[in-house]
C-alpha cells in the first residue's frame, strides 16, 4: 500500500544526533516540540542547480492554517553562501523550477491564475508570463537543451484529439446536472481521485509561446501514474527527442509493467527503449548522448521489488544491468557526472537515505559519498568539485547542502527554519538493533522525551509504518511525526521490521504471504528489547499505525492483550472486502498469491476480521471518506467490530482527505486526538 552476516546481539547505538544537520542548537530553556509546530516549519525542497553551476533554485512551501491551506515560491540561493532571494511571489502555488539552457530564465508550474500552469520568469525578478493555457492543465516540465521547447504533462481523453476537442468535453461534464459515472473496465479512480476516461500524455509547447503538440497520444498513459521516484520523461542532449515511460493498455490495475519510448520532439511514431516484465521508470540521458540510465524491477506485479540500475546503448541498441546483485539496494534517483564518468545514486540503506558514486562501465563497487542522516536530490557543478543537495533527519527538516565530490566540506547551503527550531528542543532518534524472529537482525528507531530521566519508568508508544514495504528513515515527516509524541512524555519506538526496505531484497520479500507472522514477532521483540532497557512501564504501552501499520493494529488487536490502547489509521481489516474495492489489485494478488476465490487460505489466515471475538484493547479508529487505497469501509466494518463487541472506542471520521490526512486543520485534529487518546489511557489519573 505505499507508493526506502553478522549476527547481532541486543544492543544500543546512539545515532548521529545533529550532526551534520542544518538546524540551530536549541537556547537553554527551549520548549519542547508542539503540533503547531508542523505548520510553522517551512517545507524546502526540489533544488536545481543552473547550468553555470553558481545558483540553486528550489521550492519552499508556507502554511496558513487559518486558511487550512499551503502555498509554495521559487527562490534562489547562490552555491558560494550567502543570502537566498524570493523570485516568485504569489497567493497560489509556484513550484516545478527548471532552468532554461542559457540561465537566465526559469520555467515552474503555477496555479496563480486559478488552474495548473506552465509558466516563466527571468531569473533578475520581474513579471512571470504564462506559457501555456491548455484546458486539462499542465504538470511537470522541462526546457529541451536547445532552448526551443517546454515539455510537461497533461491528462486528456484519448478520443479527444484537439485541445478544443478536451476543452468541449470538460465544459460537458462541467455542465451536466448528471454526475453519474459509467464505468467500463479497471482501473476507474486511484489514490483519490477518479480517472474519468482520462489518460496522462507528454506534451512539447514553444518556448516563445503556441500550441501544444501531445507527443504520446493513444488510449495509454504515457507517462503512467509513478511506483515512486524521478521524472518520467526526459530531453535528449541534442533536444531532438523525448525518453518517456509508457503504461500498459487496459491493465493498470493488475500489472506494474511500465516500459521506456523515445519520441521525436516534432512528433512521430515512438520507438521502444525496453521491454522487462516489471517496471522500466526514470530515465536521464547521459550529457554526451550516448546513453540513457534508468531504473528497473524484474517482477511483474510487485511493486516493492528492487530497482535495478540499467544503461541502454543509444548505438547499440542494447541495455545492460550496471549493478550486479551483491548490492542489494534498490536505486532510487540518478545523477550523472559531466564528463560521463560516473552516477552518482541515491538509495535507501539501513534507515537512511544515502548517496553514492559509481563508475559509469561498473568497474568498481559504489562508493557512499553523503552518509549523514539522509541526503538525496543530488546535482554536480560543471565543473565536478561541488555537489548540491537536501538533507534531513528526524529532528531536521529538509535544507539545501553542498559538499565537495568526494562528500567532504559539507555545508548549509539554506537555513530556512532556524529561527524557529532555535526554540525548540527537537528529539534526535537513537538506533537501536535486536534479534528478531527466527535471530534474524532487526533494526528500530527510539526516540526519547524532552529532559529524559532513565531513573523513570515512561509510557511507550509503538509507531508502525505502512508499505507493508517501506520504513522508519532518519528524515523528517510531516505525516506521522514522532517528535509531537515525544513531546507529549512517551518513548516512540519504530521498528523496521520484515518486510521494511533498505536493509536487502530478501529481508523485504519475507513479508509476502506472512502479513501476521514474523513481521509481528519482529515488532513484539522490539518492545521486548525497549523493555529491558529498563526506562519504559509496562503497564503503560500503546502502539498505533496506518495504512499496512493499521492493518497490524488491526491484527494486534486479535493476538495480544499486552497494549492498553491502538489507533489504527487507513487499515486493513477484511482482506477479502478489500481486495473488491481496492484500486490496484497488482498489490493484494502479489501480496496473498492470487485473487480472494483462487487463493482463499491466505486472505482467511491473515484477514484481522476473523478474530474479532479476541478484541479487548480500547482502540481509535481513523480514515478518509476519498481514500482509494484502503477504502473507507474498512475503517466502518473495524468500528462497527468493536462497537459491537463492547470495546470502548471511538472513530475520526474526515470526509475531505484520503489515504492521508494532509489539510492543515485536520493534520491538527488528528495529532490532538490521536494524543489525547493515549493520554487517556496510558497516562496516571491525577
Amino acid at each position: 500500500m505505499r507508493r526506502p552476516s553478522v549476527r547481532f546481539v541486543a544492543i544500543s547505538i546512539l545515532a548521529l544526533g545533529i550532526a551534520g544537520i542544518a538546524t540551530s542548537a536549541p537556547r537553554p530553556g527551549a520548549r519542547p516540540f508542539a503540533i503547531d509546530d508542523l505548520f510553522q516549519l517551512q517545507r524546502v525542497g526540489d533544488p536545481q542547480l543552473s547550468p553555470d553551476g553558481k545558483t540553486v533554485a528550489y521550492v519552499v512551501t508556507t502554511t496558513d492554517k487559518a486558511k487550512n491551506s499551503r502555498n509554495s515560491d521559487v527562490w534562489l540561493v547562490p552555491v558560494a553562501g550567502g543570502t537566498p532571494r524570493r523570485l516568485t511571489s504569489s497567493e497560489k502555488a509556484d513550484d516545478t523550477p527548471r532552468w532554461s539552457p542559457d540561465g537566465k530564465t526559469i520555467a515552474f508550474v503555477s496555479t496563480r491564475d486559478g488552474s495548473s500552469q506552465i509558466w516563466a520568469i527571468d531569473v533578475t525578478g520581474g513579471e512571470a508570463r504564462k506559457v501555456t493555457s491548455i484546458a486539462t492543465e499542465a504538470s511537470g516540465v522541462a526546457w529541451s537543451p536547445d532552448g526551443k521547447w517546454l515539455a510537461f504533462t497533461s491528462d486528456v481523453y484519448p478520443d479527444c484529439p484537439t485541445e478544443a476537442a478536451n476543452k468541449k468535453r470538460l465544459d460537458e461534464v462541467e455542465a451536466s446536472k448528471v454526475k453519474a459515472r459509467l464505468l467500463d473496465g479497471l482501473l476507474y479512480r486511484h489514490w483519490n481521485a477518479w480517472k474519468d476516461g482520462k489518460r496522462s500524455h507528454v506534451f512539447v509547447v514553444p518556448v516563445a509561446g503556441g500550441a501544444a503538440r501531445d507527443l504520446t497520444p493513444g488510449d495509454a498513459d504515457a507517462p503512467p501514474f509513478s511506483l515512486g521516484g524521478p521524472a518520467p520523461f526526459a530531453f535528449s542532449p541534442d533536444g531532438q527527442e523525448i525518453c518517456f515511460e509508457r503504461g500498459p493498455d487496459h491493465e493498470e490495475a493488475v500489472s506494474t509493467n511500465t516500459d521506456l519510448f523515445t519520441v521525436p520532439v516534432n512528433g512521430g511514431e515512438a520507438t521502444r527503449v525496453s521491454a522487462n516484465g516489471g517496471a522500466d521508470a526514470s530515465p536521464v540521458y547521459s550529457p554526451d548522448g550516448r546513453f540513457i540510465a534508468y531504473r528497473a524491477q524484474t517482477t511483474p506485479g510487485f511493486e516493492a521489488d528492487r530497482w535495478r540500475l540499467m544503461l541502454f546503448d543509444r548505438k547499440a541498441k542494447t541495455a545492460k544491468e550496471v549493478l550486479s546483485s551483491s548490492f542489494d539496494r534498490s536505486v532510487g534517483s540518478i545523477t550523472w557526472s559531466p564528463d560521463n564518468a560516473r552516477l552518482f545514486l541515491g538509495v535507501e540503506d539501513q534507515g537512511r537515505h544515502v548517496v553514492y558514486s559509481l563508475p559509469t562501465d561498473g568497474s568498481t563497487a559504489p562508493t557512499p559519498v553523503l552518509t549523514n542522516h539522509s541526503s538525496d536530490d543530488v546535482e554536480i557543478t560543471p565543473d565536478q568539485k561541488t555537489l548540491v543537495f537536501t538533507r534531513q533527519g528526524f529532528n531536521a527538516p529538509v535544507e539545501i547542502w553542498r559538499a565537495n565530490a568526494d562528500g567532504t566540506n559539507e555545508v548549509a547551503l539554506t537555513r530556512t527554519n532556524e529561527s524557529l527550531l532555535g526554540q525548540i528542543d527537537m528529539r534526535p532518534a537513537e538506533e537501536v538493533r535486536f534479534p528478531g524472529a527466527d535471530g534474524t537482525p532487526v533494526q528500530a528507531w527510539l526516540m526519547k522525551p524532552p529532559s529524559f530521566d532513565p531513573s523513570r519508568k515512561y509510557p511507550l508508544l509503538v509507531l508502525i509504518h505502512g508499505g507493508p514495504q517501506g520504513a522508519w528513515d532518519d528524515a523528517f515527516s510531516y505525516r506521522w511525526n514522532p517528535e509531537p509524541f515525544a513531546a507529549a512524555g512517551y518513548v516512540v519506538l519504530m521498528p523496521n521490521p520484515r518486510g521494511s526496505t533498505g536493509f536487502g531484497q530478501e529481508f523485504t520479500n519475507q513479508i509476502s504471504g506472512d502479513w501476521g507472522g514474523r513481521v509481528y514477532e519482529d515488532i513484539m521483540r522490539a518492545v521486548d528489547h525497549v523493555l529491558s532497557l529498563g526506562f519504559v512501564d509496562d503497564q503503560r504501552m500503546g502502539a498505533a499505525g496506518g495504512s499496512y501499520g493499521g492493518y497490524m493494529v488491526n491484527w494486534i488487536l486479535g493476538h495480544t492483550d499486552r497494549f492498553k490502547c491502538l489507533l489504527s489509521h487507513a487499515g486493513v481489516f477484511n482482506l477479502t472486502s478489500m481486495y473488491g474495492v481496492t484500486e490496484e489489485l497488482w498489490f493484494p494478488e502479489w501480496e496473498f498469491k492470487g485473487r480472494p476465490w483462487t487463493s482463499p487460505e491466505l486472505y482467511e489466515k491473515w484477514s484481522p476480521h476473523r478474530f474479532v471475538q479476541n478484541f479487548k484493547t480500547p482502540t481509535l479508529v481513523t480514515h478518509g471518506e476519498l481514500d482509494y487505497r484502503v477504502p473507507i469501509g474498512e475503517g466502518f466494518q473495524l468500528f462497527t467490530s468493536l462497537q459491537r463487541m463492547g470495546v470502548k472506542s471511538k472513530m475520526l471520521y474526515f470526509p475531505d482527505e484520503g489515504h492521508w490526512i494532509l489539510k492543515p486543520q485536520n493534520s491538527e485534529r488528528w495529532y490532538e486526538t490521536a494524543i489525547g487518546w493515549f493520554d487517556q489511557w496510558l497516562k496516571p489519573k491525577s
